[in-house]
């Protein structure tokens, strides 16, 4: 009896045993593959990576950067859209309508057509009047009226035509003029005067000067040389036709109306040397109109 008690205590104690074994070995035996495959990917980061920030609200984008000495202008639209040309005049189609708040760089200006970049690097023309309503990059309206002031400032060649008064005959002269500097000018001038017993035309090429060019209304003042030449009418009989030099000084006013006009008025004196020892003298108003380029 003795001995069967000690049998069955032996057999139990090596079926703990094997129990504790087979527990042992689970507990550290490696995940089933479903478990790896459901597990989460672990995240790589790039150290070298820039961070990517959210893009800002459209209309609050900052102006692109432009070099340091670059001689352009960026601007932001305003109005619901403008319209770029494939050249500088209404005559040229529409190819591409750029949206508002999309900043837009001005490279070029041609009379008042600018050629502008958009940032998806479209190139084209748009008129002066849609660009006034634009915006700077400090959020103020862009002014356009300095560079015409600047045009105004800056212009070099003048063509105009002006009608008055030759002594008491009706009188039209057309002018041109070349400004050498700041306040000195070359002007050349062609006239004809139609009276009632006779016809003159004459030409005469004056240095003058400006000492105010810069203002809006300015006084000038010119002296010249040239050619006069009096013709009567042939109902009248022995007249004979006059040539003779011509020698001429003005005093005048110029007033700049906009864009690229100016209105003139002017009083010459001019002296006929119809001979060696004699000489006429006639004086002459008019008022005109020129246009600078």
């Amino acid at each position: 009896m003795k001995r069967m008690n000690a049998s069955i205590r032996m057999a139990f104690g090596a079926l703990v045993l094997s129990a504790a074994i087979s527990a042992a070995a689970q507990t550290t035996a490696p995940a089933p593959a479903d478990a790896a495959a459901s597990a989460p990917a672990p995240v790589v980061v790039d150290e070298g990576a820039p961070l990517v920030t959210p893009s800002a609200p459209r209309g609050k984008t900052p102006p692109p950067e432009l070099p340091p000495k670059a001689k352009v202008e960026v601007v932001q639209i305003a109005d619901p859209y403008i319209e770029l040309h494939t050249g500088p005049g209404r005559g040229y189609p529409v190819f591409f309508v750029a949206p508002r708040n999309e900043w837009i760089t001005i490279e070029l200006r041609h009379t008042d057509w600018f050629r502008v970049r958009t940032e998806n690097g479209k190139v084209g023309w748009v008129n002066r009047q849609q660009l006034e309503t634009t915006l700077t990059a400090s959020g103020e309206q862009k002014s356009f009226r300095d560079i015409l002031v600047d045009d105004y400032l800056s212009r070099k060649v003048q063509l105009g035509a002006a009608w008055g008064h030759f002594k008491s005959e009706p009188m039209l002269k057309v002018y041109t003029s070349y400004r050498l500097s700041e306040t000195l000018s070359l002007e050349g001038t062609l006239g004809q005067v139609q009276g009632v017993f006779s016809g003159t035309d004459f030409w005469h090429l004056d240095l003058m000067t400006e000492p105010w060019s810069d203002r809006r209304l300015s006084p000038f003042f010119a002296i010249g040389v040239g050619r006069f030449k009096n013709f009567p009418n042939q109902s009248l009989v022995g007249a004979q036709t006059t040539n003779a030099n011509l020698a001429n000084a003005s005093l005048g006013l110029r007033y700049y109306i906009s864009e690229r006009f100016i209105a003139r008025v002017d009083y010459t004196l001019y002296t006929a040397f119809v001979a060696d020892t004699r000489s006429t003298e006639y004086r002459a108003w008019t008022l005109g109109l020129s246009f600078f380029f």
